[in-house]
């Protein structure tokens, strides 16, 4: 008797562990953080963890591919899944710090648009960097980069991200370059210099922001009067906070952000289901009703609200003249015009 007992025990033991091992598969995601990271949380995040009871453990963090270079190469990664930039994309996937992705796994590549599909990494996002200010402190909306770098017309702080990357194209076309001239002008020497010399104009009046939560914060706090801002963090500002915040569309400059996975993920497996799980029409669709970026399912198009999607950066009159961020030149020059910025940056 007490042996049936034992195996009855034994095998109540083993059918409780065989639970929570099943219970306990986890993937952690990495995003940007702030207002995105709120709506991916609601749209993404709780609805995955409860159709596929796998548990998602959240981080957050600013870019760099020194971050990503430390998880994989020290062997201790603590992150599966983390949304890139374009050049960390490259970059990553050319020294091998990403997965190579089984597209199969996430619905094919004819799921996506051209631009989403690469080697490593799915296409996230369409967002653009764009001139925010304040409605109810600034009436005769800025038309462009020009107006921010006047002073007169416009007095107070300015912020930019801190580094060469967007501000060195921004101030070229302050400066007169036509959009679709600016980086055969940044290729040259004297391009360079051109745009730092612009800089060199509202230094004393800059604000450098690292995070994309910052921007909001800046303008709600009057600090600054005039920023360049991911579009989606003024629409959340927006609807969320109350603001009243305007976007310049003009000359805006627009890239995407991609979903890898790191290299030696040991939960392969749900960091798979995530992507497909975030590459589904009808769980991209509901993203931009949150935060306004753009989809990179070309088939949630058509279920996000005409109104809504005139508000998006994938709108034509938003797109119409702005600026693809190149990944050639930047993946080029981020060494170099990075040590550049910084030397400008920290000096007087």
């Amino acid at each position: 008797m007490r042996s049936r007992i034992k195996v009855a025990v034994a095998l109540s033991v083993i059918l409780m562990t065989g639970s929570s091992m099943a219970a306990a598969e986890q993937v952690t995601v990495t995003s940007w953080g702030g207002a995105y990271q709120d709506a991916q949380r609601e749209v993404y995040f709780k609805p995955f963890e409860e159709q596929t009871d796998i548990d998602l453990v959240e981080e957050s963090w600013d870019g760099g591919i020194g971050v990503l270079r430390a998880q994989v190469e020290g062997g201790n990664a603590t992150w599966d899944v983390v949304q890139v930039e374009s050049e960390e994309l490259q970059l990553g996937c050319d020294e091998g710090l990403f997965e190579e992705l089984d597209w199969d796994k996430i619905g094919g590549k004819d799921r996506y648009i051209e631009a989403a599909v690469s080697p490593c990494g799915v296409g996230a996002i369409v967002y653009n960097f764009v001139l925010g200010y304040d409605k109810d402190k600034i009436s005769d909306a800025p038309a462009g980069w020009e107006d921010f770098f006047d002073l007169d017309k416009y007095p107070g702080k300015r912020a930019l991200r801190n580094g060469p990357k967007t501000n060195l194209e921004i101030a070229l076309m302050a400066d007169g370059v036509p959009p679709a001239e600016v980086y055969d002008v940044l290729a040259t020497d004297e391009g360079v210099e051109r745009a730092f010399k612009k800089l060199d104009t509202i230094k004393s009046d800059l604000v450098f922001w690292e995070a994309g939560a910052q921007p909001p914060q800046l303008l709600a706090s009057g600090e600054v009067a005039l920023t360049s801002i991911y579009n989606g963090r003024v629409d959340a500002a927006n609807k969320a906070d109350g603001r009243n915040f305007g976007i310049v569309w003009n000359e805006s400059l627009y890239t995407l952000d991609s979903w890898v996975i790191l290299a030696g993920s040991k939960n392969l497996d749900a960091a798979y289901k995530y992507l497909d799980f975030v590459g589904e029409a009808e769980n991209q669709a509901k993203l931009p009703m949150k935060i306004a970026y753009g989809v990179t399912n070309p088939d949630a198009s058509a279920m996000i609200e005409p109104e809504r999607l005139k508000e998006l950066p994938t709108a034509d009159e938003n797109m119409k003249n702005a600026l693809k961020i190149s990944d050639t030149f930047w993946l080029d020059n981020i060494d170099r015009l990075t040590e550049r910025w910084s030397r400008w940056a920290s000096t007087n």
